[in-house]
């Protein structure tokens, strides 16, 4: 058999350029499959709900109410009223915290928040979202927002508790969901604790080679409510987060409204409250003493 020279590499270009469009084929399906895995299931990007409790307020030797709310969608959501008992002489606790928690866990995972608070001379309402802990549902960015307002109409409405005696706090994507709150009602204050500026800002960057901002649903977007937002502020962030980066928390204080504070912690996202326990303890004292004298 002769062997044809010209022939034989036209051949073998062949075979490698029908290669080359096979492996790129593979790779656009692969990119397209991951782009439609992202659209679709973001919810399971952003949240990590546990059912089940590790403990009690009780077992921290605070006195407790489990309490049960509906949304308006008709969602039963759990939570716990943590009241601080009235003083001898008669005097009222110094106000009431609403507690948003972050995207991972449930409220049995913030009793050291819940402790703290107790301390400072607080009541806490602290609630799960749909899908967490024994709350009814699945979760999703309008859900919370229903949760949150069912929370809100729970202290003002059953509890009868002034606008002006709430604190609403939030801990990471529940400093979001505390920031949409915030910009519906006007309560005492607010407290960011680890917030980003908004879920399409962190996905770009932790997917930079996905085009997150067209595909994003969920979004969060703490950054644009802060300007709409007009009750005495108080950011807390750590430049050692390694989850969200401490340049959000400084977007954030740059875009709010006086009256703000920024208290700058040391440690990572989850264990950052832990290592710089003492200051955090201190400066949450100092900021609810400027709302008490207000």
């Amino acid at each position: 058999m002769k062997w044809d020279g010209k022939a034989g590499r036209v051949e073998v270009g062949q075979s490698w350029l029908r290669m080359l469009w096979l492996v790129l084929g593979c790779l656009v399906l692969g990119y397209g499959g991951l782009l439609a895995f992202l659209f679709l299931f973001q919810e399971r990007l952003v949240y990590f709900p546990t059912r089940t409790w590790i403990a009690t307020p009780g077992d921290f030797g605070l006195p407790y109410e489990e309490v049960w709310l509906e949304t308006a969608d008709r969602v039963k959501l759990s939570g716990w009223w943590v009241p601080l008992p009235q003083a001898k002489d008669g005097a009222s606790p110094r106000g009431v915290v609403l507690f948003f928690h972050g995207n991972g866990g449930n409220i049995s995972h913030r009793l050291g928040s819940l402790e703290l608070f107790h301390r400072l001379g607080l009541s806490t309402l602290i609630i799960d979202y749909r899908g967490y802990g024994r709350s009814e549902g699945s979760p999703g960015e309008q859900g919370t927002y229903l949760d949150a307002e069912a929370a809100w109409r729970y202290l003002v409405e059953e509890r009868q508790i002034p606008a002006n005696q709430i604190i609403v706090f939030g801990e990471s994507l529940g400093g979001a969901v505390a920031a949409w709150l915030a910009q519906t009602h006007i309560p005492r204050g607010l407290i960011l604790v680890s917030t980003f500026t908004s879920v399409p800002d962190m996905g770009a960057q932790v997917y930079p080679f996905l085009p997150v901002r067209l595909l994003a649903r969920i979004r969060y977007n703490t950054l644009a409510r802060l300007p709409e937002i007009h009750c005495p502020l108080l950011i807390v962030h750590s430049p050692d987060d390694e989850v969200v980066p401490f340049s959000h928390g400084q977007q954030l204080f740059a875009a709010a409204n006086a009256p703000k504070e920024f208290l700058e912690m040391r440690g990572g996202h989850n264990e950052g409250l832990i290592l710089s326990a003492a200051q955090y303890e201190t400066g949450l004292s100092n900021f609810i003493a400027k709302l008490d004298s207000q």
